[in-house]
């Protein structure tokens, strides 16, 4: 493929994943800003400031989805979603920790997230 085929793709793959790096740093935020049974304010706007990237990149995502192709809300969901649980396991830091057959329930849910996306796209 030529790189003007490839452009559109590869944009949606960066803008994909700067969505799913932003929702998982939100998420992961989010579960510390209440560990000390009060909220924690640096918490909270570290999380609200990952969500804003993530749902805002997120839209520009689903335009270029659109334009490539890939109209069904659950395909789109689920590419986000894909993203967004590596990104949490990558940037807990605590994925090389789980046990090995955790790790695999991991891929294969991702793999089942794949096959989803092949079947319902």
């Amino acid at each position: 493929m030529q790189y003007e085929q490839m452009r559109l793709p590869l944009f949606i793959i960066g803008i994909t994943l700067v969505s799913g790096i932003g929702d998982s740093l939100g998420f992961i935020y989010a579960a510390k800003m209440w560990r000390r049974g009060d909220l924690d304010l640096s918490e909270l706007g570290k999380s609200a400031l990952g969500f804003s990237v993530g749902i805002g990149s997120y839209w520009i995502a689903a335009k270029y989805l659109n334009e490539f192709g890939v109209l069904a809300p659950e395909t789109q969901t689920l590419i986000w979603f894909g993203a967004t649980v590596v990104g949490v396991a990558f940037f807990s830091g605590k994925f090389l920790q789980w046990q090995a057959i955790d790790q695999a329930v991991a891929v294969v849910v991702l793999l089942g997230i794949a096959w989803l996306l092949f079947r319902a796209g």
